[in-house]
């Protein structure tokens, strides 16, 4: 079965039982908590727990999609012939309050373990026609917190008629899930296996977990699955693995015939990277230091120094992305974004090799301090990796070459640690030293950092005038996200906004950074402040007395904006450099996010 039609099959099927189907959401995830969307249930998060409602933002409580996902873990591991960094996980989601759990029902009510076990069944072996014989089961076996899940296990045995031999009871580590983050939905699951492969994980999220670590029985109970869209590809073509499936076969083969001569490993990394980086790049990432960014430049220049390593002289990402853009360019339209995509990676290209040469000279201080001993240990290796950008396995050749030695363990445990803090949520993610700014929306872990969000926070206000000033006011602004590599804004629009109207609306808030307005603020009553027209956002309540922000004056031809804000803000628009929009997509029914940065 090609990878198009399992695609079709998937969403034909979940169709006819009540599935909407949803678009992928962005691999940068809504949840502060996590750097990157690592499954297909993260943005249907605030479902589960009643903050969104999916039956008036979806016509039903259930859902289906074929989610991008993305695991940092995995780059290391990248080069044999099983894992990826960017990957696509196929689910069905059901959001509560449980109606109907008959598998036969096709309403739009939640369900529950039953339909879900059955939908899944049914799936692998009418519609994939899986023979039931190469599929066995797994079930949670319970421990001390949570109890042995004998309702999944009877649903298999009773009414699917699976033998008892095939239903295997599993440990917390495989057969409980979630949540994503430090709190939220998660529950025991149940795992299909086909030819002692996994394939399929359905989840029950029957549990709510706080911050404190318990678990709570879930007021919405919800169905939550996923299934590796490459794994299944793989097993229903009969390859060997992911890198001879159809998926890709055509990405191989042109790397076969742009770098004929570098190892096997090594190609698979080259088709993976740069797979992934386009995807990254496609969804607003930039290379950078930190966070995704760090995540996005740590595969361009893994890929830079093996073109080096092997003398591959061909440029690999220009080459790479019609066949991308040709493979996936029909499903995330993001991807035939070309030219701004290799602009990104040309620029990153120059910036790696200007690092090598800086980098250079400070492996021969290094080699010169440790002359005697012939070593270079972890924390100077990765050093020369987290200041100078210079790759692991360059720096191994060099090493060698010199007739060094080098602790590659401590170096991984120096990428560990960094990890840890890229990982980790909002409370630290600008790393261990604190955070100078934090105002709930900004948060910043040092004076240049501060500097860089309050530009953002003020680049929000612009961008909120100009989308009520093209679209009128009932645009509002439902969220905002800044750090000091980007802004993400949320607002209030039930369509698409054409790559015309994206220019106008950058060309407004340049031009007013551009006339180098005067930012400044007042605190008066709040009935004051809404008689002036002070915009509000909608989700806050604000006290009697408040403090509002307006930028532009009399003297400079009229005020622009005026909002309800804590600030901080800049003085003068002038301050903030340039705007520029990176991407417009959908956050869920009659939300709009543009991403954009500022230089």
């Amino acid at each position: 079965m090609q990878s198009k039609d399992l695609r079709k099959h998937f969403f034909n099927y979940f169709h006819s039982k009540g599935h909407v189907r949803v678009p992928s959401s962005s691999l940068i995830p809504d949840d502060p908590s996590v750097l990157l969307t690592t499954a297909g249930m993260q943005q249907f998060k605030k479902y589960y727990t009643g903050e969104l409602d999916a039956l008036a933002d979806f016509g039903s409580q259930r859902t289906a999609t074929i989610q991008k996902c993305f695991r940092t873990s995995d780059i290391e591991e990248v080069g044999d012939k099983t894992h990826l960094t960017m990957f696509e996980m196929m689910g069905n989601f059901s959001f509560g309050p449980v109606g109907s759990d008959e598998p036969e029902d096709d309403g739009k009510e939640g369900y529950f373990k039953r339909a879900a076990i059955h939908f899944g069944y049914q799936f692998m072996t009418e519609v994939l026609g899986i023979n039931p014989d190469r599929i066995y089961v797994t079930v949670f076996g319970g421990d001390a917190e949570t109890p042995f899940d004998q309702e999944a296990y009877n649903i298999w045995k009773d009414e699917l008629h699976l033998p008892e031999d095939k239903i295997r009871k599993g440990p917390r580590e495989d057969n409980f899930w979630g949540p994503t983050g430090e709190e939220g939905p998660c529950g025991p699951c149940t795992e299909i296996y086909v030819d002692d492969v996994e394939v399929w994980n359905i989840v029950f999220n029957e549990f709510y977990k706080d911050r404190s670590g318990v678990y709570n029985k879930a007021e919405r109970p919800g169905i939550d699955t996923g299934m590796g869209f490459e794994r299944l590809s793989v097993m229903l073509e009969g390859v060997d693995n992911v890198f001879e499936s159809e998926i890709f076969r055509p990405i191989m083969a042109k790397i076969e015939e742009l770098a004929p001569h570098v190892e096997g490993s090594v190609k698979r990394i080259f088709a993976d990277h740069l797979r992934a980086s386009t995807f990254l790049i496609a969804d607003g990432v930039v290379p950078a230091n930190k966070e995704a960014g760090y995540v996005l430049r740590r595969l361009l220049r893994r890929v830079m120094a093996y073109q080096v390593k092997y003398d591959v002289h061909a440029n690999l990402f220009e080459e790479m992305m019609p066949v991308i853009k040709e493979l996936f360019g029909d499903i995330y339209s993001e991807i035939n974004e070309t030219d701004r995509i290799i602009g990104i990676f040309e620029t990153e290209k120059s910036k790696f090799q200007e690092a090598v040469a800086r980098g250079l000279k400070e492996m021969e201080k290094i080699f010169e301090q440790n002359r005697e001993e012939k070593h270079v240990t972890g924390e100077q290796a990765f050093n020369l990796f987290s200041s100078y950008g210079f790759p692991m396995e360059l720096l191994k050749e060099f090493v060698e070459a010199k007739g060094f030695t080098l602790d590659e363990a401590g170096f991984q445990k120096k990428i560990e640690q960094h990890q840890e803090i890229s990982r980790a949520g909002a409370g630290n993610k600008f790393g261990g030293h604190g955070l100078v700014l934090d105002t709930g929306e900004l948060k910043a872990g040092n004076e240049e950092e501060a500097k860089q969000v309050v530009r953002y926070h003020t680049t929000t206000h612009l961008l909120n005038w100009a989308l009520r000033h093209e679209f009128g006011e009932e645009v509002h602004q439902m969220g905002s996200d800044i750090n000091p590599e980007r802004l993400r804004f949320d607002f209030s629009f039930d369509r698409k906004l054409t790559s015309e109207e994206l220019q106008t609306i950058e060309n407004l808030v340049n031009d007013k950074i551009n006339e180098n307005l005067p930012v400044y603020f007042q605190e008066m009553p709040k009935e004051e402040a809404e008689q002036l027209g002070a915009v509000a956002f909608f989700k806050h309540k604000y006290p009697s007395v408040v403090k509002v922000y307006s930028i532009g004056s009399e003297a400079s031809g009229g005020v622009v904006s005026r909002e309800f804000c804590g600030g901080p803000h800049v003085e003068y628009t002038g301050e903030i450099g340039s705007f520029k929009i990176t991407k417009e997509e959908a956050v869920s029914a009659g939300v709009r996010r543009i991403r954009a940065t500022i230089g």
